[in-house]
């Protein structure tokens, strides 16, 4: 009986040390992760912080995003084809205006012009953005809803994860500017405002 005390004693004592070594070389590492996640974030921050107010989306939101798509990799790759900080597949990027994909800039914005274009598609349904976001529209369209996918319902999961707002909230800007008739006209939509406001810079031109 006391033999079988001592082993079961040398045991919890040698499964005690194997766990304190484990530690004592995981901890740093996760660290130095969590570290250089911090770096990686900041270092994109003022870009995603100016194109979140130019695209009216949250950072909080894009941060999350391209945690989860490429964890601040801007060199990325996926085993399908999608490239970059918010993994954006060649089609996509060039439809949103993006001519290379390797440039941090150029990729977060065309993400964020993806994701605003989505919001209003979905209605700022957050779930089904994250979703048409990562499976495709065609996916939502399928399914009328959500896809059945393990790798949607992960993501979905995942950015849920550090972006923690169950909904997509987004301001409404109002823009306003002067007419040819010298009317103050006031919009919320950016298009229609940017068109007139180029239409005045030309003339004045």
């Amino acid at each position: 009986m006391k033999d079988r005390k001592t082993v079961l004693r040398l045991l919890f004592h040698k499964k005690i040390f194997s766990l304190g070594v484990l530690l004592l070389f995981v901890l740093p590492s996760l660290k130095m992760e969590v570290q250089a996640n911090q770096e990686f974030k900041s270092k994109y921050n003022d870009i995603i912080e100016s194109l979140a107010l130019k695209y009216n989306v949250d950072p909080k939101l894009i941060h999350s995003i391209i945690r989860a798509e490429s964890n601040y990799n801007s060199i990325a790759v996926s085993p399908k084809g999608a490239v970059g900080l918010m993994q954006l597949m060649p089609e996509t990027a060039k439809e949103f205006g993006v001519e290379n994909l390797y440039d941090p800039k150029e990729n977060i914005e065309g993400g964020v012009k993806y994701l605003d274009y989505l919001c209003k598609l979905y209605n700022n349904r957050k779930d089904l953005v994250l979703a048409a976001y990562n499976a495709g529209q065609e996916a939502i369209k399928k399914y009328g809803g959500i896809p059945p996918y393990p790798e949607t319902i992960n993501y979905i999961k995942k950015v849920n994860g550090s972006h923690k707002k169950p909904t997509i909230r987004r301001k409404t800007i109002i823009y306003k500017f002067y007419d040819k008739s010298g009317r103050l006209i006031f919009t919320n939509d950016r298009t229609y405002y940017l068109l007139n406001k180029r239409k005045q810079n030309t003339n004045s031109n």
